[in-house]
């Protein structure tokens, strides 16, 4: 899978106008979190719609910060592992820990 890494707050709001045209996905991992890493391999594994949805990947411990900027932009509550799926600049879908699932993006497509 080719994820495109999110480091900077510039990318969040380059992200947020890209949504208007293709939806976006961001995945928040915690690379100490065994569940964190269960759920990363098995969406990965499951993930099937390359070129359909622009894939962000967030490692919260380095950048906690942009985490937190994600959560107040977005208005969902932070949880680690997430899923959030952007459209139109707005999240209309996200899921967290054993609810993640790369087959329910077909929806937002």
């Amino acid at each position: 899978m080719k994820w495109i890494e999110l480091t900077r707050q510039e990318q969040l709001e380059e992200l947020t106008a890209m949504s208007k045209t293709q939806p976006v996905l961001i995945f928040k991992h915690s690379t100490r979190c065994i569940i964190s890493k269960m759920a990363l391999k098995n969406f990965e594994s499951e993930f099937d719609l390359e070129g359909k949805i622009i894939p962000y990947f967030l490692d919260l411990i380095a950048h906690r910060a942009l985490s937190n900027a994600i959560a107040d932009d977005f208005n969902v509550q932070h949880q680690s592992p997430q899923l959030l799926v952007i459209k139109n600049a707005e999240v209309v879908y996200h899921e967290s820990h054993e609810g993640i699932d790369a087959s329910i993006l077909k929806e937002y497509i």
